[in-house]
């Protein structure tokens, strides 16, 4: 069974950064396409940013291109989501998700309409972001 845990989430000051991981455990994270989500208090969850089962691919939702990034570290069993230049509305509870379909093609299960979230096999229970303004 895949675990997927986050951490690093806390209050920052918006201008400041973070850093999100998600530890896997239960299957190699190379065999999986990873993506983080976030959902905020009354608002549905939304797609952030998603990478390729070799890390070749990545795709970011549009407002936070250029001040995300997300990466993969296989040797750890690892995902990361680099937050540089937060702002309140990225306020939310993160959560990290991956697929386990070998056939996946990253760029088409990041640029559909719910970001791949209908194909991800499993599910974090999130860390929580909050920015102060």
């Amino acid at each position: 069974q895949v675990q997927l845990v986050e951490s690093g989430g806390g209050l920052v000051q918006a201008g400041g950064s973070l850093r999100l991981s998600c530890a896997a455990s239960g299957r190699a994270l190379s065999l999986m396409a990873m993506a983080w989500f976030r959902q905020a208090p009354g608002k549905e969850r939304e797609f952030v940013a998603g990478i390729s089962r070799n890390g070749g691919y990545t795709d970011y939702k549009d407002s936070v291109k250029g001040r995300f990034t997300i990466s993969r570290d296989d040797t750890k069993n690892t995902l990361y989501l680099q937050m540089n230049s937060l702002k309140p509305e990225d306020a939310a509870v993160y959560i990290c998700a991956a697929d386990a379909n070998l056939f996946t093609s990253a760029d088409n299960l990041f640029t559909s309409a719910d970001g791949g979230a209908g194909a991800m096999d499993y599910w974090g229970k999130g860390t929580l972001v909050t920015v102060s303004s």
